[in-house]
């Protein structure tokens, strides 16, 4: 069985922090380990380029409805098999915004087997969303 890893990370990352995130991206990708993200912030679109040098899956979750036309840059890896876009809403929302990412983000950490969380901001939206998850057995690791 193929284990599936949650990527999630605050918008504004400290820079002691960033070479803990690209270790990581480079292990996972190295190890052929699938990542789900939004791969919305400027880490996570760094984490999403890195993995896509790889081999391995990658699951990008949207939080606004399925693209109507895959965008060019990742079309490549849509058509390779590598890439799966999907997302937890109809077709009826049409933008992402902060109610629908912190959607998004309870369905990738339901759907994976661990979460690993780049960096949170305290007091943010991801600090309050990870306290969620505590007690349920839900495997968080923070970088």
């Amino acid at each position: 069985m193929k284990i599936m890893k949650s990527f999630l990370c605050s918008r504004s990352v400290p820079s002691s922090n960033l070479i803990k995130i690209y270790d990581w991206t480079t292990e996972v990708r190295d190890r052929g380990i699938t990542v789900v993200s939004g791969f919305h912030s400027d880490i996570e679109k760094d984490v999403f380029h890195f993995l896509s040098k790889g081999n391995q899956p990658i699951v990008l979750v949207l939080a606004k409805r399925m693209y109507k036309r895959i965008p060019l840059d990742l079309k490549p890896l849509v058509e390779s098999g590598r890439l799966q876009i999907i997302s937890p809403f109809s077709d009826d929302v049409w933008l992402a915004n902060v109610d629908r990412a912190k959607k998004r983000n309870r369905y990738m950490i339901d759907m994976s087997d661990e979460v690993v969380v780049g960096y949170v901001s305290p007091g943010g939206n991801l600090e309050k969303l990870l306290k969620e998850y505590e007690g349920t057995g839900k495997k968080i690791i923070y970088l």
